[in-house]
């Protein structure tokens, strides 16, 4: 894994960089912060190694997740990625820690989506919103808080934290959800694993965890990553 002072780069070619992005960190600029953001490390990041450099979203985490998200460095590479996204990301896995001991211990939430006028995403029983799919499974629980492995089918806005506010085991750290307590002073959410297959080749990668996330189940999340490494 190759490193850099302001990013955690688990791997680079001449197509692709990959990057653990911290919590806290926009993948991509808004009107309020225009350069605080991963993108902007990314390319001051490769137009250092050659001005004549670019680089291309190609898809994104929220804020306050943290995990592994993948930059294109030529257009055409993003179009590839991103107009067959669900196809090309075989893999799509994410830790998480909610709110709450999980009573059923592995499950799938199919939930439609939609986004309201102050851009809150919220489940719908009409068929008007999005089909969102998730996979979960439970690692590991206390009378607190339970440890999610979590694969997602659908890549919509917000899915997972919304799936497990309906449910009644927010995130913890999500306010917006419903979450009531944050123990790890972030969101409790990061995209652990990625696969993809582009043009024959296939990759899978994994980011490492939070030190946060080891604070309430060390055991198990070591234990995760020898399986995953």
């Amino acid at each position: 894994m190759s490193k850099n002072k302001k990013m955690d780069i688990i791997y680079e070619d001449k197509e692709l960089l990959v990057i653990n992005k911290p919590a806290g960190l926009l993948t991509i600029a808004t009107e309020k912060e225009m350069f605080k953001t991963l993108y902007h490390q990314a390319r001051e990041y490769v137009k250092k190694q050659n001005p004549k450099n670019k680089i291309f979203i190609v898809h994104r985490l929220d804020k306050d997740t943290s995990g592994i998200v993948v930059f294109a460095k030529s257009e055409k590479v993003k179009r590839e990625l991103q107009e067959n996204w669900n196809s090309v990301a075989y893999i799509r896995e994410y830790l998480a820690i909610v709110e709450g001991n999980v009573k059923t211990k592995k499950g799938t939430i199919k939930s439609y989506l939609i986004e309201d006028k102050t851009l809150k995403v919220r489940s719908t029983d009409s068929k008007k919103g999005s089909l969102a799919i998730t996979h979960y499974e439970s690692l590991a629980s206390t009378k607190a808080y339970s440890l999610l492995r979590i694969q997602i089918e659908t890549g919509k806005k917000n899915q997972i934290r919304v799936g497990f506010s309906d449910l009644g085991y927010p995130i913890v750290g999500d306010k917006k959800y419903g979450g009531k307590k944050n123990p790890l002073g972030r969101l409790g959410l990061h995209a652990s694993i990625l696969g993809l297959k582009i043009n024959k080749k296939e990759y899978k990668w994994s980011a490492r965890i939070p030190k946060e996330f080891k604070l309430l189940f060390k055991n198990e999340l070591d234990v995760y990553e020898k399986v995953e490494d």
